[in-house]
């Protein structure tokens, strides 16, 4: 148990003639009362089991106190509950729910969960294999491949069609980090993660160092994932959307070539401006004549003078605000009979935003961009870790959360509204009581939740 120190109360201002005084001696109280759903969504998914099976451990089982089990769900669950630093873990390996939650029992006199060492040898995995100090290593490649195993599982029935937004990011960069490079874009020294979801599915989470162009990897990663889907769902379409970071002809030719179809925004330039100054003056006429923002939609067949093989479709959006004209252009497989051009951009185009709204949860409340370790394969490890803490959430969200409140909310809505839940944990021989707090203002919900989560 932590040292026990004698402390003064804390004094706070008096309410009418009481005292208001506060201290750490309410003996076993959780803050994190809602990590049971947490718990139940595991091992539904089997998310904790099938991570560990992406790891090899050389300890020796008979020296090993912490199952390489316990220290996957205790990080993972830990990342959700939003403790992203792993030194959180030696006041968090002695909360009463934690050990519950992560599958582990006491030994004896020892604490019930790993401490900040025992987890730090858990992400420094190294490149050469096992050291003394390290034992236990990883594989990238089946961890790449879990993210999209935990999709189809998550699909009983194949969809009819399958949209996968990709995007890059910034992740900055504090410190001497391996393979760390300045972005001019981004005006700082940052790594440059490629990010593919589907919905609010994530499929990939990829850490790349930032001296290369946004779609570096992307085929790889695309192939890889295609490959996978359409060998459990041969008859799926599938769409590729991302930005014009991405609209390469490497990657739109293979599309081509595998009957994939790709919607991606296109740079303009002054053939593409030129080829739409009639549109582009019939609306700056029609915003003139209205006093507001007008835009005009049209078709173009566009190849560039060396890069591109052929003619591709191009949609043009011809827009005049306030401030002047302000022109866009998506370059698309699809056909100008299944999908006219203005709902091809605002209805399915502008849709991919929402993808940043996924990225925004990774980064600000998943901590992915908590890459402050000094090899880039233990970044790498701990971007999976707090990949896999947005799959747990999201796995609550999509199971149990769909007909109340918090069915769109964000991770850091349903961790504070739904997982911080203040409670007294008593146990006994046969049972372990959880009385949570009486005034939280969500238990409709959690009810809502654990009935769609029944043991």
């Amino acid at each position: 148990m932590p040292t026990q120190c004698n402390t003064k109360p804390l004094e706070f201002e008096p309410h009418g003639r009481r005292r208001v005084v506060a201290d750490f001696d309410g003996g076993p109280i959780t803050s994190d009362a809602g990590s049971l759903l947490l718990r139940q969504v595991d091992r539904r998914l089997s998310l904790s089991d099938q991570v560990a099976d992406c790891f090899t451990d050389h300890r020796d089982p008979k020296r090993t106190q912490y199952s390489l089990r316990t220290l996957i769900a205790q990080r993972i669950r830990g990342i959700a509950l939003g403790y992203e630093d792993l030194i959180d873990h030696d006041q968090l390996r002695h909360d009463p729910l934690m050990a519950l939650v992560s599958e582990k029992g006491r030994r004896g006199d020892s604490p019930p969960l790993a401490g900040k060492s025992t987890l730090n040898r858990l992400e420094h995995a190294p490149t050469q294999g096992p050291t003394r100090y390290h034992k236990i290593d990883h594989d990238p490649e089946a961890l790449q491949a879990l993210l999209v195993k935990l999709f189809l599982q998550a699909h009983p029935h194949p969809p009819d069609e399958i949209i996968l937004d990709l995007d890059a990011t910034d992740d900055p960069l504090h410190g001497e980090q391996e393979d760390r490079f300045f972005h001019g874009y981004y005006r700082g020294y940052c790594y440059l993660p490629l990010y593919i979801f589907s919905g609010r599915h994530l499929l990939s989470a990829l850490l790349r160092p930032a001296n290369i162009d946004a779609s570096a990897g992307a085929l790889e990663q695309v192939q890889r994932i295609v490959s996978r889907l359409r060998g459990v769902w041969p008859q799926v379409k599938i769409l590729l959307r991302a930005d014009s970071g991405f609209a390469r002809e490497e990657l739109m030719g293979w599309c081509g070539q595998h009957q994939v179809d790709y919607l991606f925004g296109l740079a303009r330039n002054s053939r593409l401006q030129d080829a739409i100054a009639p549109e582009l003056a019939q609306a700056q006429a029609l915003s003139d004549q209205q006093q507001q923002p007008a835009r005009l939609f049209t078709d173009l067949s566009y190849r560039t003078h060396k890069s591109w093989s052929h003619e591709r479709r191009v949609v043009a959006k011809a827009e005049v605000l306030p401030r002047g004209p302000n022109p866009r252009f998506v370059v698309t497989s699809l056909s100008v009979q299944d999908y006219p051009a203005q709902f091809l951009y605002e209805k399915i185009y502008c849709a991919r935003g929402e993808m940043e709204n996924r990225i925004k949860e990774q980064q600000l409340d998943l901590f992915a961009d908590r890459t402050s370790t000094h090899s880039f394969r233990a970044n790498q490890l701990r971007l999976f870790m707090t990949s896999f803490a947005y799959v747990l959430v999201e796995g609550l969200r999509r199971r149990a959360l769909q007909s109340t409140c918090l069915a769109r909310a964000t991770v850091g809505s349903i961790r504070l509204k739904l997982l911080k839940i203040g409670a007294q944990v008593t146990t006994s021989v046969r049972r372990i009581k959880v009385a949570m707090a009486s005034g939280c203002p969500y238990q409709r919900e959690f009810r809502i939740a654990w009935a769609h989560l029944p043991p």
